[in-house]
């Protein structure tokens, strides 16, 4: 099954959260904070007109900590948000 948004959305899906410190702590899952970098997997038809969207499917964005709303599909977590939500795009 595939998800395309509609209107001024992306779909993204989550990036794995490191579930040790870099001085080696292992973190129980409880006390991992939700991650805000994700993987574009999607674009809706009207972002992909505009000329100037610099976001790409493939690209890693930063999005606001609440936003979009979770979506499960074939086993697999995303989630859908709003262009507006999206913070920054990770580059390198």
């Amino acid at each position: 099954m595939n998800l395309k948004p509609i209107g001024k959305r992306l779909v993204v899906k989550m990036l794995e959260v490191e579930d040790k410190t870099a001085s080696g702590i292992v973190l129980p899952s409880s006390a991992q904070e939700k991650p805000q970098v994700a993987e574009v997997v999607a674009i809706s038809d009207k972002l992909l007109e505009k000329d100037n969207l610099n976001i790409e499917v493939g690209s890693k964005v930063i999005y606001s900590k609440y936003a979009g709303t979770e979506v499960k599909l074939d086993s697999e977590e995303y989630i859908v948000v709003k262009l507006e939500d999206v913070l920054a795009i990770v580059e390198g």
